[in-house]
């Protein structure tokens, strides 16, 4: 044990304390979900068995967002230093604000981070135990953070391990950098990318055919954890519409969103649909805004989260959202100085929307959001499961999130695979599904997925033109709910309108029955229509025998009046009024030469 461990002299205000991290919300920072207060929860307890069993150089632990993967990072820290296996504890995180969580996190415990450690400071003071960095920190400087790790036992936590591969400079400066490091603690919520780097510290079995698989120490997925009660279930609120844009070329395309298109016309329609000069943000936002409101019936606090693709967006749905709301929203626009306090302000207020660009979302941790708006073209799994990320986390029973999403195939495909596992897999074939997955992750991962690009101009030489919006169904729990209905509508209503407390059994029962009542809805108004169809041929008939009869009788007296075979009379009347013979003429073709031939019996023309 290193003389700072014996006492709390040398600097320390407390010590470490596995008791303090034995009793750490297993939710932290936040209160724990219902019913697991005071103790880990049993999957922490688990990984937590498994890793000091074997005391591994390395160990990769893949827990879904908000099942709790800070809690089981300081338990081992705490024990670890308590043991005197390591004497200093350095948190790799991918986000400014992610590090000053993890300090306060780890404070509570008696573990001393210092977050705000910069690269040209170079010696850590006295009275930490450790550094809080971001991976961009130890990009900056590989050579200065391999000797920190060097010079001392070290415990190296590599919070969300998948940002080692946005770069190769990024994988190849933490495996620099970490290397000499006595133990790596893994974590990640979402261990795939889409690309092909290898990220660092991670093992990949071989497989058959030359594929490299990940390999997870401890894996504890979203359907468990929904299972446990430790994560919420989502519904997911999709919603269509007319789109219109115009091509580089000058023609003007039209497309519904959410029908079967090819996957430039759909990344155009979707574009088009997240346009803010359009209808269907707006729309959207005040459907959002609606079922916020709702759930705060019963979680006063509730709060609301739209993910825009730039800055620009992230602007316009923000003075959107103050028009409907009448409420300005917090807005963060990137990973900038006044980022963390932004968002921790947001999140210990009542406000209700919060509007962030895509790359911040990881770094938005905010357990009192329950209702998003994915308003990014975005969508690789990589993100889609860090944006939905940001609303499971579970803090009373019942609660349920809910995410509104264009209508588009790769986020509804997505959305249906929310509790399928996923592995990082390297040396695979391509397949279609890939190709309708290819988006652009961001900026980085662009400059990997070179394949993206031409898709990437083709897009950007369009000019969205209109867009409405409809609502189109709801997906919850493997199944599909909804049949289509117009924004504003009572059938869109009955599905805003859910309860903001249920149990995933009662969500699906509730949706069941909006469905077959609007459904029922449905055929009650296809049966009234054709009985008004039918109504209206039957009337239709009866007048058209009354008009041809007045017709033959006015043809008639006026042939003997004008000396005219009634075929001329009839040609007379073609030619001034139109249309086809009598046999074939519409009832109202019929009454328009009644009218003239009555005009030419009291002479007028």
């Amino acid at each position: 044990m290193s003389p700072a461990r014996g006492s709390q002299a040398a600097g320390h205000p407390t010590q470490p304390s596995i008791f303090a991290a034995e009793n750490l919300s297993p939710a932290y920072p936040r209160r724990a979900a219902w019913g697991t207060a005071g103790s880990l929860r049993a999957w922490q307890a688990e990984a937590l068995e498994a890793y000091l069993s074997s005391m591994p150089e390395d160990f990769l632990a893949v827990a879904t967002p908000g099942a709790g993967k800070t809690t089981f990072a300081l338990r081992v820290a705490t024990e670890l230093l308590s043991r005197g296996d390591v004497h200093q504890v350095t948190v790799v995180a991918p986000t400014e604000h992610l590090k000053y969580q993890w300090a306060e996190a780890a404070a509570r415990v008696g573990i001393h981070l210092d977050p705000s450690f910069t690269n040209s400071q170079g010696v850590l003071g006295s009275r930490f135990d450790g550094v809080a960095l971001t991976y961009a920190q130890v990009a900056a400087n590989a050579n200065l953070h391999r000797a920190r790790t060097d010079a001392r036992r070290t415990l190296v936590v590599l919070d969300e391990i998948h940002h080692g591969g946005d770069a190769k400079s990024w994988g190849d400066a933490v495996r620099e950098a970490f290397t000499p490091a006595r133990r790596r603690l893994a974590l990640t919520g979402t261990p795939f990318r889409s690309d092909e780097s290898a990220i660092p510290f991670v093992r990949y079995d071989e497989e058959p055919g030359g594929i490299r698989r990940s390999h997870a120490d401890y894996s504890y997925g979203y359907a468990e954890a929904l299972r446990d009660g430790v994560v919420r279930p989502v519904m997911f609120m999709t919603y269509s519409g007319q789109m219109r844009w115009r091509t580089r070329a000058g023609d003007e395309v039209a497309a519904r969103l959410g029908e079967p298109l090819t996957k430039d016309l759909e990344a155009q329609a979707w574009r088009t649909a997240l346009d803010p000069s359009g209808q269907w943000v707006p729309a959207v936002l005040a459907a959002a805004d609606q079922r916020l409101s709702e759930v705060r019936r019963q979680v006063p606090d509730a709060g609301g989260l739209v993910i825009a693709t730039d800055q620009a967006r992230a602007r316009a749905y923000a003075a959107q959202l103050r028009a409907i709301t009448g409420q300005a929203p917090t807005v963060v626009l990137s990973d900038d100085s006044g980022a963390s306090s932004r968002i921790e302000a947001f999140s210990a207020s009542r406000d209700r929307w919060l509007v962030a660009v895509r790359m911040v979302s990881e770094g938005v941790d905010v357990p009192r959001l329950a209702v998003g708006v994915y308003a990014t073209s975005t969508s690789t799994p990589l993100f889609f499961a860090q944006a939905v990320g940001r609303f499971v986390r579970s803090r009373a029973k019942g609660e349920t999130a809910s995410v509104f999403l264009p209508s588009v195939t790769p986020l509804l495909g997505l959305a249906n695979e929310m509790e399928v596992a996923r592995d990082h897999v390297l040396g695979r074939a391509r397949t279609s599904e890939d190709d309708l997955l290819g988006y652009p992750e961001d900026r980085l991962v662009a400059e990997a997925n070179k394949e993206d690009k031409a898709s990437d101009d083709l897009l950007s030489s369009f000019e969205a033109m209109e867009s409405t919006a409809e609502f189109d169904r709801v997906l919850f729990d493997g199944g599909e709910f909804g049949t289509g209905a117009v924004v504003g509508s009572v059938e869109e209503q009955d599905y805003l309108g859910l309860p903001g407390l249920l149990e995933p059994e009662q969500v699906t029962a509730l949706l069941r029955q909006r469905q077959d009542k609007q459904i029922q809805a449905h055929r009650r108004k296809t049966a009234a229509a054709a009985q008004r169809r039918a109504n209206s041929g039957i009337d239709d008939a009866r007048r058209r025998q009354a008009a041809r009869k007045e017709l033959s009788q006015l043809v008639a007296a006026w042939a003997r009046r004008s000396g005219q075979p009634h075929g001329v009379v009839h040609n007379d009347l073609r030619r001034v009024c139109g249309g086809p013979e009598v046999a074939q003429a519409s009832t109202e073709e019929i009454e328009k030469r009644v009218q003239t031939l009555r005009r030419w019996f009291v002479g007028k023309c």
